[in-house]
């Protein structure tokens, strides 16, 4: 029986533009990691004002956690190094900001959600997809397989 790499098939055969879109999200995350390290108070007030008493009581260290998390995961996004691993780390983050901080405070910024509600969008997307053929994903993936495979790198070792 011939196996198949499920993950192989997405990433060779997804369009070009999610490359494209997977970079912007990226950059977005990162720089919204920026943004979060620059400002820890702002981030730590907003955790804060969730109403959820276990993050008000720790919300230094998450607005750490996440300010770090936003930046690593914006970057290996950017450059499609551990995608989907990094979009379902991202998840959960953007879940807690669209429903108890930016619904809250919708008619002051309006536009914080609704690129909260796109970036969420995007991150499943992209944690059902993976990193598509222009990622280090697929880079390392081939580099692998090459070195495997007759007539290849593996000739160079013999």
């Amino acid at each position: 029986m011939l196996q198949t790499n499920i993950t192989g098939k997405t990433n060779v055969n997804q369009p070009k533009w999610l490359t494209v879109l997977r970079v912007i999200l990226g950059l977005i995350l990162f720089w919204k990691g920026v943004v979060f390290l620059r400002d820890t108070a702002t981030l730590k007030s907003l955790i804060e004002q969730t109403g959820i008493e276990t993050f008000s009581q720790s919300a230094a260290t998450l607005a750490l956690i996440v300010s770090i998390l936003s930046l690593l995961c914006g970057l290996f996004i950017a450059v499609g190094l551990f995608t989907r691993v990094s979009s379902i780390v991202q998840i959960p983050i953007l879940i807690v900001a669209i429903f108890f901080v930016n619904l809250k405070s919708t008619a002051e910024n309006a536009f914080e959600l609704v690129l909260s509600i796109i970036v969420l969008i995007l991150l499943i997307l992209f944690a059902i997809k993976g990193s598509g053929a222009l990622s280090a994903d697929e880079y390392f993936r081939t580099y692998y397989k090459a070195g495997s495979e007759e007539g290849n790198t593996k000739n160079l070792f013999r």
